[in-house]
């Protein structure tokens, strides 16, 4: 999946994926040394992430039902919760300091194309 930022008009992912069911939402990116910076994965239907027993720091996205951006965080690291963004629809992990590279901000609106 591709992932577009059409308020920035640049492209936030060209290789994203979509934890499709309960098994790959609760994998997440365990198991992984890091995640590149055009890779990115998306999370349905969640509200909130939490970085136990990850080895690496990423920056994650929250969006809500009209593709807006409703969250930021930079830089989370293992072992750490974020926020809850009670609004949010999908989260999107991405590589760290992909925020600040893709110039990502509140209020952007995204869009998501299957490959």
């Amino acid at each position: 999946m591709r992932i577009y930022n059409f308020t920035q008009k640049n492209e936030i992912s060209s290789e994203a994926e979509l934890a499709k069911n309960f098994f790959a939402r609760a994998r997440g990116l365990l198991g992984r040394k890091r995640l590149e910076q055009e890779k990115a994965l998306v999370l349905p239907h969640c509200q909130a992430i939490h970085m136990f027993f990850m080895q690496f720091p990423i920056d994650v996205v929250f969006v809500d039902g009209d593709r807006r951006v409703i969250g930021l965080i930079k830089n989370i690291r293992p072992f750490t919760l974020s926020p809850i963004f009670f609004r949010a629809h999908f989260a999107i992990e991405l590589a760290v300091g992909s925020i600040e590279k893709k110039q990502i901000a509140l209020g952007d609106v995204l869009i998501f194309e299957e490959n």
